[in-house]
C-alpha cells in the first residue's frame, strides 16, 4: 500500500514537473516560460505565414484596386462625374460599415468569434467572393452597374473584415503580433507602389486576379479538407499566449470604453490620410516623381522606405504604449502636409521625394499599429466585435468618408493650399491633443508585463 502511494506521489510530481514543458511546446517560443531562442515550432510558424499572407494579400487589394482602381473606373472609364462618384463612395464605406457590424454581432452572439474554424470559412467565402467581384468588374459599363457592385463588395469586405482579424487570437502569439504586423505591412507596401504603377483600373484588374484565385484555392483547402494543421490551430486560441490579448483586462489594462477610444483614434489617422493623400494624387507635379514615377529607381526607393517604416513601427510597438506610435503617426502627418505646403508658399509646387518618403514612414506605421492593435484588445470572444470597429468603423468609414470629401472639396474648386493647410491643422490638434492625454491621463502597465513575456 505505501509502495503504490510512493508511485502515485512520484508520478504526480513528474507530471507536474512537465506540465510548463508542454505549455512551453504548445507555444512558439517559449511563451509560457523563459523566452528560448530556437527551435520555431513549424506548425506555429505555418499559422503566422497563413495569417500574414492573408491580411498582405487582402489590404494590397483594398488599397491599389478598391481605392485607386474603382476612382479610375468611375471617373476616366465610365466618365462618371465626380459629386456621382462621391456618393457611390460613401455609400460604399457604409455598406462595408454595416456589414461588417452586423457580422460581428452574429459571430459573437453565437460563439463564432472564438471558433476559428467558422473564421477561416467565412475568410474562404469572402477570398471567392472577392475573386467573382474582380472577374465581373469588367462588365460594369455605367453608373447603375458600379451602384450594384459596390453594394455587394461592400458586403463582402464586410464580412471579411471580423473574420480574418479576428484569426490573430488563433495564429499570432501575442509577444509577436508588433513584428508580424510590421511583416504584413512591409509586403503590402513594398508591393504597392512597384505593383500598382500605372493606376488605371484594368491593370490592377488582370493583375489581382490570380492572386485573390491562388488565395482563394489556399485558404478554401484548409477551411473545407479536414486535417490535424487546422485542428492543432484551432485550440491554440485557448493558450494566453495567444488568445488573451495585451491591453485586455486580464492582463491588467484596459478598459471597456478603451477599443472605442482607440477606435476614434484610428479613425482620425485614416481620414488624415486618405484626405491629404486623394488630392495630392491629383497633382501631377508630386505623383509623377514619387508613386507614378517611370523611373523605377524612384518607386522602388518609396517602397524600401515604407519597409523600413514598418520594421521600426513593429518594434515600437512590442516595445512602447500604442500611444508612441499613435503620436508618431500624427506627428509625421502633420510634418508632411506642412513639407507639401512649402513649396506652395513660395508660389508652386515642386516635385521633392522628401515628402513621399516622410509620408511613407507615417502610413506604415499607423498601417502596423492597425494590423496589432484589436486583437491586443480583445479575448476570442470579442476580438469580431473589436475588429469591426476598429477596422469597419476606423478603416473603411473614415478612408472613403475622407475620399468623398476630397473630392467634393476639389469639385468645388477649393485651392490645393487651402486644402492641405486644412489636413495638416486637423493632424496637428489631434497630435497635440494626444499629447496632452499622454502626460495628463493615467499611466498605463508596461507593455512588457510578464503576464505578455
Amino acid at each position: 500500500m505505501l509502495d503504490r502511494r510512493s508511485k502515485r506521489a512520484r508520478r504526480s510530481r513528474s507530471d507536474d514537473g512537465e506540465r510548463p514543458r508542454l505549455t512551453q511546446r504548445n507555444s512558439l517560443i517559449g511563451l509560457a516560460g523563459r523566452p528560448s531562442a530556437w527551435p520555431i515550432r513549424w506548425k506555429a510558424l505555418a499559422g503566422i505565414s497563413l495569417f500574414v499572407s492573408t491580411m498582405a494579400a487582402g489590404y494590397y487589394y483594398n488599397v491599389t484596386f478598391v481605392q485607386l482602381g474603382l476612382l479610375d473606373l468611375g471617373t476616366n472609364r465610365l466618365g462618371l462625374a465626380e459629386t456621382d462618384v462621391t456618393t457611390l463612395m460613401a455609400m460604399f464605406a457604409l455598406m462595408t460599415f454595416l456589414a461588417s457590424g452586423i457580422t460581428a454581432l452574429a459571430m459573437t452572439r453565437f460563439g463564432w468569434s472564438s471558433r476559428m474554424r467558422v473564421k477561416l470559412r467565412l475568410a474562404a467565402l469572402v477570398a471567392l467572393a472577392q475573386t467573382a467581384l474582380t472577374f465581373a468588374s469588367d462588365g460594369i459599363h455605367d453608373g447603375t452597374g458600379l451602384t450594384v457592385w459596390l453594394l455587394a463588395a461592400g458586403g463582402v469586405i464586410g464580412v471579411g473584415i471580423p473574420a480574418t482579424f479576428g484569426l490573430a487570437v488563433d495564429l499570432v502569439p501575442v509577444r509577436h503580433r508588433g513584428g508580424v504586423a510590421g511583416v504584413i505591412t512591409a509586403i503590402a507596401y513594398f508591393a504597392a507602389p512597384l505593383g500598382a504603377y500605372p493606376w488605371t483600373f484594368e491593370h490592377m484588374r488582370l493583375q489581382l486576379l490570380p492572386i485573390l484565385a491562388a488565395g482563394t484555392l489556399a485558404v478554401g483547402g484548409l477551411a473545407c479538407i479536414p486535417n490535424r494543421l487546422v485542428d492543432e490551430w484551432a485550440a491554440q486560441h485557448r493558450d494566453p499566449a495567444y488568445g488573451v490579448g495585451r491591453y485586455t483586462r486580464q492582463r491588467g489594462a484596459g478598459s471597456p470604453a478603451l477599443p472605442i477610444v482607440l477606435a476614434v483614434l484610428m479613425f482620425g489617422v485614416f481620414f488624415i490620410d486618405s484626405l491629404g493623400f486623394l488630392r495630392l494624387s491629383d497633382e501631377a507635379v508630386y505623383m509623377q516623381g514619387a508613386w507614378l514615377s517611370e523611373q523605377i529607381g524612384q518607386r522602388l526607393f518609396i517602397s524600401l522606405v515604407h519597409v523600413v517604416g514598418a520594421w521600426i513601427a513593429g518594434i515600437f510597438y512590442s516595445a512602447f504604449d500604442y500611444r508612441t506610435l499613435f503620436l508618431w503617426a500624427f506627428g509625421l502627418f502633420a510634418l508632411v502636409h506642412l513639407m507639401y505646403t512649402f513649396p506652395l508658399r513660395f508660389g508652386s509646387p515642386a516635385s521633392v521625394l522628401a515628402e513621399p518618403l516622410v509620408y511613407a514612414l507615417a502610413v506604415s506605421i499607423y498601417t502596423v499599429l492597425n494590423f496589432a492593435l484589436w486583437a491586443d484588445l480583445s479575448t476570442p470572444a470579442t476580438v469580431a466585435r473589436n475588429a469591426a470597429l476598429g477596422v469597419g468603423f476606423s478603416g473603411w468609414t473614415a478612408t472613403f468618408a475622407s475620399t468623398s470629401l476630397a473630392l467634393a472639396w476639389r469639385t468645388q474648386g477649393m485651392p490645393l493650399m487651402a486644402h492641405l493647410r486644412l489636413v495638416d491643422a486637423t493632424a496637428v490638434l489631434l497630435f497635440l491633443a494626444l499629447l496632452m492625454a499622454v502626460y495628463i491621463g493615467p499611466r498605463r502597465p508596461s507593455s512588457t508585463a510578464k503576464g505578455v513575456s
